[in-house]
C-alpha cells in the first residue's frame, strides 16, 4: 500500500514562498514519477509540475515556470514543490500524486498518476 501525505501549505502575501512537502511511504518511491496538481475552487485540477523517478527530467505549467521547483529526494521518500513569487492566482489545494508506471517524460494528466496525497491548503493574499 502506498500513502502520500501532503504539507507545507498556508497563507502568504503575494510574492511570498512556500515549500510544499509529500512524503511517500513504501520502499518503491524511487521507481514512481511524482507529479504536483492543484484545485481552485469551481475549477479541475490541474497539473503544475512533474519530476521523473531519476529525477532527471522536470516539467512545469507555463504560467509557473521559473517560479516553482519541483525536485525529490530518494533517500527520505520525499517530493518537495519550492514556490516563489507568489501570485494570488496561485491560491487552490495542491496534490502530490505519484505515477507507478512512468514514462522518460513526467505525465501531466490526472489519468497518469494512480496514487494521491490528501492535498494541502495555498491561499495567496493580494
Amino acid at each position: 500500500q502506498v500513502h502520500l501525505v501532503d504539507s507545507g501549505g498556508g497563507t502568504v502575501q503575494a510574492g511570498g514562498s512556500l515549500r510544499l512537502s509529500c512524503a511517500v511511504s513504501g520502499r518503491t518511491f524511487s521507481r514512481y514519477a511524482m507529479g504536483w496538481f492543484r484545485q481552485a475552487p469551481g475549477k479541475e485540477r490541474e497539473f503544475v509540475a512533474g519530476v521523473t523517478f531519476s529525477g532527471d527530467s522536470t516539467k512545469y505549467k507555463d504560467s509557473v515556470k521559473g517560479r516553482f521547483t519541483i525536485s525529490r529526494d530518494n533517500t527520505k521518500n520525499t517530493v518537495y514543490l519550492q514556490m516563489n513569487s507568489l501570485k494570488p492566482e496561485d491560491t487552490a489545494v495542491y496534490y502530490c500524486a505519484a505515477d507507478a508506471q512512468p514514462s522518460e517524460v513526467p505525465g501531466t494528466y490526472t489519468y497518469e498518476y494512480d496514487y494521491w496525497g490528501q492535498g494541502t491548503q495555498v491561499t495567496v493574499s493580494s
